[in-house]
């Protein structure tokens, strides 16, 4: 799909270098982006137009619309139809770019003025709307203003919508191969106007070594500058930062040119604006450091809101690790489980190989581990653990290069439960188990219920199972709800080329823990309290620790916070409750929430927490997988009112245009993907029925025939002739048809004088 998307865009350029601008000799056609060498991979060379900063395009399947809707250029008529439509990319004339960061979590927001120069004023087109998003980027919502009216999104449950048969369905969601990246296509719109468009979403900020940073998709192709003259553009960014700890903050660096207007304890601002002759060319980058050395952090409080669909106190222990490396870490034994399964061939495996042998080589000597590979069966590197030396981890790394040939089909029960017994007598070390996988099998609720009963029988530190899933066929909530089980962490990647960074990353989570068997002991006291995630993960050096939740009654002004040290000796951190004010706390632990109450709900099958998930989407704005995104059309129309003076005054009426047809979350897994050994990245649209009955009758003897003798060859031979020569043979071949059809006509009748 993102290589679709991508092909569809390099035909919208081909087909812009049609539209006139006049005699400005400053207008050129777009410049396509640079050759890449032989040795690149053919799926980057296919993603080449793939966006890198919010777009927006014109959508066209028919090519006669296409033209300067202010200077007709009169060429000649451009016959059939894009099928896909061909993207168009349309300039910006101004951008916006505000930021909001708390605690752990960007709320982005960006504002922009496109222009539709490229479809005739008589004409329309819907515009596709493309957002490019950082770390665990959630889409929270579009907007697009033209005047007169305006579109915007909105999260509904599915009861709510009366009748989805009589309402049209849109088209959007995330990219397949790239799910990062967010499309939606707006309702027709007229060429030659002017589209204001707001476009917001969460991210994650990423945690290294002391340091916040925030990543956000900036980089805009030179297409986008407006034709004619250059001039100035305006171009505005905004940042604001309230880290929740009330200390004090060291600004870092960011690229681009940004003034300081706020700066105290736990707090910063910047902002920036100017006339620019280009677009950023470079994505936005922000980092700020907390600094402290030992474990410290924060309790935020706040009171829900009347519409929340929970009434109780809302909570968030936020600890973070300090920046004192050196401080001891535990002994580690390590099993590794790594699904070979025949859907994991090629990349997905050799990336996980890669992955895991860097992981192993970082082991200190006093570490233990073992590798489980499995499909239908298991396949052990050693039958006990092994102390991680050169050698043992070196003969390890070849034993996974003879080992790890994908092939058969899928069972997780078996090697994970032999992970735990290799556990069973792990003591004065952590013991963790690593699950990777990219399927779904069908007793996931039955694994979930057997690791829960053996979890709990186990000694003061039970095995920590950290779970990495890989593409969109897996059930990523049954990993979710099995790493919460275990107090781990989980991690995915829908995209196969972040496999290997992504797992190193959950690595370096699960061997950099410092606080273990973390409990909250103040909320003991509490009436009514819900903690999630259930089963507090512990504290590594490598990201902080959210937990969040409800409660009833009052908190003291401090939290306490116990928990386990490498050296086994028990740890009491008091934290200072306050409460939220500026930080929007109930949309900060939304998306976080939403993920582990529909794990519980997807693990008991209960309705009523499913109900409860979609109405905390619907009041947060957060994705869920109970709601779907409608589209809504508000028009402001002018009332004149009767009265001694005509008075005329705005009355908006607002109507459903559009809904969704699909969830815009990741799906409770393909159990049929997972057997027919379906890889990952592999998820294809379902072609339209027409096509489907195109492609069964060209795949049969006529169909070959005609491919080879009119079709393709025809469609070839056509794309080659120039203009005047397509008029010449239109003509032509009007004449021969208009010949035949007096022919037949004089047949006919002198047919029925002679009868």
């Amino acid at each position: 799909m993102a290589e679709e998307f991508s092909k569809a865009v390099d035909d919208g350029l081909r087909l812009s270098k049609r539209l006139y601008f006049g005699k400005d000799r400053a207008v050129a056609p777009p410049r396509p982006p640079p050759v890449m060498d032989k040795s690149a991979s053919s799926s980057a060379a296919g993603c080449a137009y793939l966006p890198t900063s919010p777009m927006v395009y014109a959508v066209i399947s028919d090519p006669r619309i296409v033209d300067n809707p202010d200077i007709p250029s009169y060429q000649p008529h451009v016959h059939g139809r894009c099928d896909p439509p061909a993207l168009i990319p349309l300039p910006m004339n101004r951008v916006e770019l505000e930021v909001d960061c708390f605690m752990d979590t960007a709320f982005i927001r960006v504002t922009g003025s496109w222009r539709v120069h490229c479809v005739k004023s008589s004409r329309s087109c819907g515009c596709r709307i493309a957002i490019p998003m950082g770390e665990q980027g959630s889409i929270l919502g579009v907007e697009v203003d033209i005047s007169g009216k305006s579109f915007y999104t909105q999260l509904s449950q599915l009861k709510d919508v009366t009748d989805m048969s009589k309402v049209p369905q849109g088209e959007g969601g995330f990219l397949n191969v790239k799910p990062h990246i967010f499309t939606l296509t707006t309702p027709p719109v007229d060429g030659g106007v002017n589209l204001t468009i707001k476009m917001s979403w969460s991210q994650k900020l990423l945690y290294r070594n002391g340091e916040f940073s925030l990543d956000i998709p900036f980089t805009f192709p030179e297409f986008v500058i407006p034709p004619g003259k250059k001039y100035l553009k305006k171009e505005k960014i905004e940042l604001n930062v309230n880290s929740g700890l009330g200390t004090e903050i060291l600004f870092k660096g960011t690229s681009h040119l940004l003034k300081e207007v706020q700066s105290q304890e736990g707090k910063l601002g910047f902002k920036y604006e100017g006339n620019v002759a280009n677009w950023s060319s470079t994505d936005f980058h922000f980092s700020y450091a907390v600094s402290s050395s030992q474990i410290h952090g924060a309790v935020i409080t706040q009171s829900p809101s009347k519409d929340d669909v929970d009434q109780r106190e809302i909570f968030s222990a936020y600890l973070l690790p300090g920046n004192q490396r050196s401080r001891k870490g535990f002994r580690r034994n390590v099993v590794v489980v790594v699904d070979i399964s025949g859907s994991m061939q090629g990349k997905p495996l050799e990336d996980t190989k890669n992955a895991l042998s860097e992981a192993l080589s970082k082991l200190d000597p006093e570490d233990s581990f073992c590798i489980i590979a499995f499909n239908g069966q298991t396949y052990v590197s050693s039958t006990s653990l092994k102390s991680a030396t050169k050698e043992a981890v070196e003969s390890t790394i070849e034993w996974i290069g003879i080992n790890f040939i994908a092939g058969g089909d899928t069972n997780i029960m078996r090697p994970l439960n032999m992970a735990i017994e290799m556990l069973s007598n792990s003591r004065g070390s952590l013991p963790i188990i690593f699950l990777v996988t990219d399927g779904a099998v069908e007793d996931e609720r039955q694994i979930c219920d057997e690791i829960k009963k053996r979890l709990a029988s186990e000694d003061a530190i039970s095995p920590r199972i950290y779970t990495f899933g890989i593409g969109s066929f897996c059930n990523h909530y049954f990993l979710q709800m099995l790493s919460t089980i275990g107090r781990g962490q989980y991690d995915a990647a829908y995209d196969i080329d972040l496999i290997q960074p992504r797992i190193q990353n959950l690595f370096a989570r699960a061997s950099s823990v410092i606080l273990t068997n973390i409990t909250l002991e103040t909320l003991d006291d509490l009436d009514d309290v819900e903690v999630l995630p259930c089963h507090i993960p512990d504290l590594s050096f490598e990201s902080p620790l959210s937990v969040s939740g409800r409660f009833r009654g009052k908190l003291p002004e401090t939290f306490k916070v116990k928990g386990f040290s490498a050296d086994m000796s028990n740890i009491v951190i008091d934290l200072k409750v306050q409460d939220a004010k500026d930080i929007p706390l109930h949309r900060v632990c939304a998306k976080g929430e939403i993920e582990l109450l529909t794990a519980q709900a997807w693990l008991s099958e209960n309705k009523q927490l499913e109900d409860k998930v979609a109405k905390l989407s619907v009041h947060t704005g957060a994705l869920s997988e109970y709601t779907r995104m409608v589209i809504f059309e508000k028009e402001v129309a002018l009332q004149q009112m009767a009265s001694k003076k005509s008075q005329n005054k705005k009355q908006d009426t607002e109507t459903l245009k559009m809904i969704l047809p699909h969830s815009l979350c990741v799906g409770f897994g393909n159990v049929a993907a997972t057997s027919d050994n379906v890889p990952p990245g592999a998820e294809e649209p379902k072609l339209p029925e027409a096509v489907e009955i195109f492609a069964k009758a060209a795949s049969g003897c006529c169909g070959r025939m005609c491919n080879h003798c009119c079709c393709m060859n025809c469609i070839r031979c056509c794309s080659h002739i120039n203009p005047q020569c397509a008029n010449l043979l239109t003509q032509l071949f009007t004449g021969l048809a208009c010949a035949g059809c007096i022919g037949c006509c004089a047949e006919v009748c002198c047919g029925r004088r002679g009868s």
